[in-house]
């Protein structure tokens, strides 16, 4: 069975975003003041063959753990559908 697995990578909320800071400061320009913070981070897509959607979640958090995600800076989350 093919799943696929929604993976979001975001910098960690206790560490600087400077790509986040400069778009904040962008908008701010022109003229979106009501944006209170920007946080900029991956959206990857992953295609799965797995027996279960658990062996899919599995696969999944394992490729980010090795290649994925840094964890020392950023956390992940996924979603499997």
């Amino acid at each position: 069975m093919t799943f696929t697995a929604d993976i979001n990578v975001m910098p960690l909320k206790e560490l600087l975003d400077p790509q986040g800071k400069a778009v904040m400061s962008g908008l701010k320009n022109l003229g979106m003041g009501q944006v209170q913070d920007v946080r900029i981070g991956k959206h990857i897509t992953l295609q799965i063959e797995a027996a279960s959607k658990e062996e899919a979640h599995q696969i999944a958090e394992s490729a980010c753990q090795k290649l994925l995600a840094n964890q020392v800076m950023e956390y992940f989350e996924v979603h499997i559908q």
